[in-house]
């Protein structure tokens, strides 16, 4: 038998299984390089997938983890906000927000995440942030067509003016429920 009858067909398999394996690499993004304009960068909340829950919360159509780092979390603890304290610098907190769908297999009702929103993320850091009391905030909108994320605003500031609402608590909504 021939080589090239021999190996043709394996140059062509192997030509398109690496296509499909760069086609696969190009889909997936990297997270670490997002950015919103003038803002916060994803790659300072790196591992926020394992930070500790501090209470989940729910809208007409969305539920949503609110998780904050360690920093964050033992602050909750001392009982800051409810304390008057302000939190500590570097204290960080992220918003996962999916939209809510029926668990399908579960004998009552209840409602469970379903496809990915937003993540939105707030930092403390007085001296990078003084003019909106320490705190930057970034949002991200997840497109579900492309599987990537999205800036959805400009700049640190984009939550501040919701956030003034709740200056006696260090502009953080959230408390850290009981457990």
């Amino acid at each position: 038998m021939r080589a090239d009858k021999v190996w043709g067909p394996l140059i062509v398999v192997t030509a398109v299984v690496g296509l499909g394996s760069i086609a696969l690499a190009l889909a997936t993004q990297d997270r670490s390089t997002l950015t919103v304009p003038d803002g916060l960068a994803f790659s300072e909340f790196k591992g926020y997938e394992s930070w500790q829950d501090v209470a989940v919360s729910e809208t007409e159509g969305s539920v949503k983890a609110i998780l904050a780092n360690p920093i964050m979390i033992e602050a909750y603890k001392q009982g800051i906000p409810a304390n008057g304290k302000p939190f500590p610098e570097g204290s960080k907190i992220v918003k996962i927000e999916w939209a809510k769908k029926k668990n399908a297999v579960s004998p009552y009702f209840v409602e469970v995440p379903g496809a990915l929103k937003t993540l939105g993320f707030i930092e403390k850091d007085s001296k990078r942030f003084p003019k909106t009391h320490g705190w930057a905030y970034a949002k991200f909108t997840y497109d579900s067509d492309s599987k990537t994320l999205k800036p959805s605003v400009t700049g640190t500031e984009c939550g501040y003016a919701c956030h003034t609402i709740v200056s006696t608590r260090d502009y953080i909504f959230t408390a850290y429920a009981f457990r």
